[in-house]
């Protein structure tokens, strides 16, 4: 029986070619590393071995899934098992998707491949403590494929694989502009939207040391002066009242700070009439309100009083682009902060997680605020967007 795997480019032959034991590769987002693993479970199936492709979570392992189910179609004899994730070659090999999630789950088997996608996610033990000891009785290889996560365990390995003497490891970072498939246009386009770590982390494959820090030349930055009055100003307001403060920041349309205004736990009507009086001295050409929950009736009485109110609803995705949005200005030198130490607290506190779904999230550590940056996106996006990206527009 002959089965014919789908080519590949430069960079995964070279991988392919490769004899160690242990591969080690960082890659940029679509490198094509998760249909590299894949060929190599199948590959090793297909000779009559046992495999496993590990995900942190099954959504992710999911697109693994997806690819071994489609090449496994493709051979006749094969046994695919839906509800089990798992496929039966001809020859009596197997290859079978797993998520990492609870580590003690992946005890047991005796493989000889493994395929850990997005590695970088996971815990450590899932490797030490279950994984490498699968692999001990039948001498059994790995392949590690992620984009990185900072100089986390995952680097450790990479590093290992650096070394010239440790014989069974050998490492790789590939960009993601090394993949021929990619059209560079879009790769330009990702470097021009997206903050510079991330794009450093996501398409270069980079081990940043913070990697979770968001904004940088912060304190550059803190440089603007209060005024006594403002034109042409972009506000923004988030809303707070018990454990979350609201906040209300304006911008000139140079993207200067001229107010900035924090508190707490009074009444919502008194919350927008200290609104209305800063609005008195620094006119607004565009506001943007948070507009979730309690926010809603709030920018509807902002509407009723005539002012230029966009009512921005914040979601998972709504507000990544909001805050890369902020990340590049501070990047590209075009805001200016006042050196408010709160402020500036908040921003260089603020980190940058990506899920186990794969999906980037933005927010203060566990037990800070981040009142104020979300104040300060908000502004950024009322003089730097006619439309909101992502919010619900209301006019008034």
């Amino acid at each position: 029986m002959t089965t014919y795997l789908p080519p590949l480019h430069p960079g995964q032959r070279e991988v392919w070619d490769e004899r160690a034991r242990f591969k080690v590769l960082a890659c940029g987002r679509r490198w094509g590393k998760s249909m590299l693993g894949v060929l190599a479970c199948v590959a090793v199936s297909l000779r009559g071995g046992r495999s496993w492709w590990v995900a942190p979570t099954f959504p992710i392992a999911s697109i693994g899934w997806r690819m071994i189910r489609y090449l496994s179609n493709q051979v006749v004899g094969a046994e695919v098992k839906e509800g089990e994730r798992l496929v039966t070659f001809p020859g009596g090999g197997w290859t079978q998707v797993k998520s990492a999630h609870d580590p003690d789950s992946l005890r047991g088997e005796g493989l000889d491949f493994i395929a850990f996608d997005e590695c970088s996610f996971s815990q450590e033990r899932a490797w030490s403590e279950a994984l490498r000891p699968a692999l001990a009785d039948r001498r059994g290889g790995a392949m590690f494929i992620s984009t990185p996560k900072g100089r986390n365990w995952f680097w450790q390995l990479w590093l290992r694989g650096q070394d010239e003497a440790e014989e069974e490891w050998r490492s790789w970072r590939f960009p993601t502009v090394s993949n021929p498939y990619i059209a560079a246009d879009e790769i330009d386009a990702a470097k021009d939207s997206l903050p510079e770590r991330i794009f450093q982390q996501e398409f270069e494959a980079a081990f940043l040391e913070d990697a979770g820090a968001v904004f940088r030349k912060v304190m550059e930055a803190a440089t603007a002066e209060p005024r006594d009055k403002g034109l042409e100003l972009g506000y923004g307001v988030d809303w707070g009242k018990h454990e979350d403060f609201t906040v209300i920041t304006a911008l000139t349309q140079e993207g200067e700070m001229v107010l900035l205004d924090r508190f707490n736990q009074i009444d919502y009507q008194f919350q927008v009439g200290r609104l209305l009086s800063n609005i008195e001295k620094y006119k607004p050409r565009q506001m943007y309100v948070e507009q979730n929950a309690m926010g809603e009736p709030l920018v509807e009485q902002l509407i009723r009083k005539g002012l230029p109110v966009v009512g921005f609803q914040t979601t998972a995705q709504s507000k990544v682009r909001m805050i890369e949005d902020l990340a590049l200005a501070f990047e590209q030198g075009r805001i200016k902060i006042l050196p408010d130490q709160q402020l500036i607290n908040e921003l260089q506190a603020f980190e940058m997680t990506r899920l186990p779904s794969g999906a980037i999230r933005y927010a203060a550590p566990q037990g800070l605020h981040d009142d104020y940056v979300i104040s300060l996106a908000l502004a950024w996006q009322a003089i730097s967007q006619r439309q909101p990206r992502g919010g619900v527009v209301r006019y008034a």
